[in-house]
């Protein structure tokens, strides 16, 4: 009989759709829309190439997918700084450690959500994307943060806030410099302390 302190518990292994939609969001992330291919998706989340079709018809059927995987996960990371956090000030500051959490991913490949905006966004048929939703999201959350502070420009300045750690996600990943990033996110915990 096996000792029972000896033996871990496994978690079940996603599902086929689960991996696809894991390894598209990572190849959207690391290659771009236009350069990923079904076959690509379905290598990296083992999965026989023909059972993709199961799940999905078409490429843009999991870009759709990516997007409400992006969306749940900005969901979810907002839900639990609104659970550890209790001040508006403390919550927007741990939203800005939160985009520098992975500041080498990000000077490497550029920010998840904006690369994936910007890409899509020069596609002719955009508008059946909800790519603008990953941006709406955040800014809505900041905004209620900035009218909770009491401030009336609450809206420019989630704009701001949401603009600055953009731009410098733009430029750590185009110089190739993480310090861009991680300078940024110091100099907005600064402002978001002295607002």
């Amino acid at each position: 009989m096996a000792d029972s302190t000896q033996t871990a518990a496994v978690a079940p292994r996603p599902g086929k759709r689960q991996r696809l939609v894991a390894a598209a969001v990572q190849l959207l992330h690391q290659q771009g829309v236009q350069r990923t291919t079904l076959a690509d998706i379905a290598q990296a989340a083992e999965v026989p190439p023909g059972n993709v079709y199961y799940y999905f018809k078409t490429k843009d059927e999991v870009v759709t997918a990516a997007i409400d995987a992006h969306l749940q996960q900005i969901r979810g990371a907002l839900a639990d700084i609104d659970a550890r956090f209790d001040s508006p000030r403390s919550r927007l500051k741990a939203l800005v450690d939160l985009f520098t959490a992975d500041s080498e991913t990000v000077t490497q490949y550029g920010c998840p959500i904006g690369t994936l905006c910007s890409e899509l966004d020069k596609r002719p048929a955009h508008e059946a994307f909800p790519v603008a939703d990953l941006l709406h999201l955040p800014i809505a959350w900041a905004e209620t943060q900035f009218r909770v502070l009491g401030r009336a420009d609450a809206h420019d300045l989630a704009l701001q806030l949401m603009a600055a750690y953009e731009g410098s996600a733009l430029l750590s990943n185009t110089l190739r410099d993480p310090t861009i990033l991680t300078t940024a996110a110091r100099r907005l915990t600064h402002w978001l302390t002295t607002l």
